[in-house]
């Protein structure tokens, strides 16, 4: 090779920027592809996520038209069961054994050394993670309002270290008026009626009896009071109804997110679940449908969708789970109104 080729060569290579640019270009027209190719699982995905935030629904229209929105909403939805909670299907019983029918039952079933109180598992399923608390006495739970309610709230690891939780996670959802919290919907505390909001598009009361009984219903408060409810709040939607799943067609209309849910299993044992999301230890979220196959998993008999996204959190001893991503998308915990509680 002589000189006059060696630098004709390096006239021809590519400046960083150049590379830069390419890359870029290259990103863009592989999203384009599939934000509007014909593969529309993108679209559904976009779309349910961003209508699901509520501060963040105008995401949907930055891509996609009004028919298109619909459409996607219309791909995706979910029916609950109509029925109210049976309670007299939920029977406590020692569940303490040595022979398990399932992997999943001796999950649940087999206690850690030396912890009889409860128990952790590690989800990690394509696509999300997060944590299972198996909860073995339903006694021990409670619906802890925060002593800030009336200004901002608090963090959930304040609220458990103030109230001495072992275990807490958050519950209610909330709106702000000036500088204080209100939970969305009714909350009900020592069976009275203990704060009024505005309430969730679905689902309804979501608490225990006083004989520490999971209750989901859309009645209103005081009939839920006359017939044993002690505590709950509201939110939705409920996945899980006397063993009856909500219909779901698609991921269930809510997209994927950080999720916290609830459920009691026949036997009496609680399950309080938290789910990462927006990107958090790799997990993009969990699907309303993929959280009602979860709990059938694990024999969850009735349960129900808790406040999510940035408001998700789980603390136990002390120490933060899951990876609470705060307001707007940041990271660190937000400040919430109430929290379900196991001491």
């Amino acid at each position: 090779m002589n000189k006059q080729t060696q630098v004709s060569v390096k006239k021809r290579k590519l400046s960083p920027f150049t590379i830069i640019l390419a890359i870029g270009d290259m990103l863009i027209i592989t999203f384009l592809v599939v934000a509007y190719g014909p593969n529309i699982q993108f679209r559904d995905w976009w779309v349910t996520t961003a209508i699901a935030t509520g501060s963040h629904q105008y995401f949907a229209n930055v891509l996609y038209s009004e028919k298109a929105i619909n459409d996607a909403l219309e791909a995706n939805t979910i029916v609950e069961s109509s029925q109210n909670t049976n309670l007299d299907d939920i029977i406590f019983h020692d569940t303490q054994t040595d022979v398990y029918e399932s992997k999943t039952e001796e999950e649940i079933l087999k206690r850690d050394p030396g912890n009889d109180l409860y128990k952790v598992i590690k989800i990690d399923e394509k696509g999300y993670n997060g944590y299972l608390v198996v909860i073995y006495d339903a006694s021990r739970i409670s619906l802890v309002t925060s002593s800030r309610i009336s200004k901002w709230g608090q963090v959930l690891t304040d609220m458990a270290e103030e109230n001495d939780a072992i275990i807490a996670m958050n519950a209610s959802g909330y709106t702000f008026d000036g500088s204080r919290l209100i939970p969305t919907g009714t909350v009900i505390q020592n069976g009275k009626v203990a704060s009024v909001g505005v309430r969730s598009n679905n689902g309804g009361l979501i608490g225990f009896t006083k004989d520490h009984k999971l209750m989901l219903t859309t009645e209103s408060a005081q009939v839920a009071i006359k017939k044993g409810m002690w505590e709950a709040m509201t939110f939705g939607p409920f996945l899980i109804v006397n063993g009856e799943a909500a219909i779901t067609t698609g991921n269930g209309g809510g997209g994927t997110a950080n999720r916290t849910a609830i459920a009691q299993r026949q036997d009496g044992i609680v399950l309080f679940l938290v789910i990462n999301g927006r990107g958090a230890n790799g997990s993009i979220g969990i699907s309303y449908t993929d959280m009602i196959h979860l709990f059938e998993r694990y024999k969850a008999y009735n349960a129900a969708n808790l406040d999510g996204g940035g408001s998700s959190e789980l603390v136990i001893n002390g120490k933060i789970y899951n990876n609470p991503k705060g307001f707007s998308y940041g990271e660190g915990e937000r400040y919430i109104p109430n929290a379900w509680m196991v001491k």
